[in-house]
């Protein structure tokens, strides 16, 4: 999902939540809010899984500590040539 789309997910969200909180929602429009939600959070945890699988952790003197399955990910993926 590209920043576009994630800010019209999100804005529709917040207009289904504050149309819930003043009026209620049809059943219609709670399983859209619910598939919004879902889209999100799906959005969110792939962003974040990449994050942490491009992570390098490095100790103070300079060694490399990034967990073993952090590093068969990133070999998998061609990041790690060790």
């Amino acid at each position: 999902m590209d920043k576009n789309e994630e800010k019209a997910v999100v804005d529709r969200i917040n207009f289904l939540y504050h149309k819930k909180e003043n009026e209620g929602l049809t059943a219609e429009e709670e399983a859209e809010r619910k598939e919004l939600h879902k889209k999100f959070i799906d959005n969110f945890r792939a962003g974040f899984r990449q994050q942490v699988e491009n992570l390098v952790i490095v100790d103070k003197h300079g060694k490399d500590v990034t967990p073993e399955k952090v590093k068969r990910i990133q070999r998998k993926k061609g990041l790690r040539k060790d």
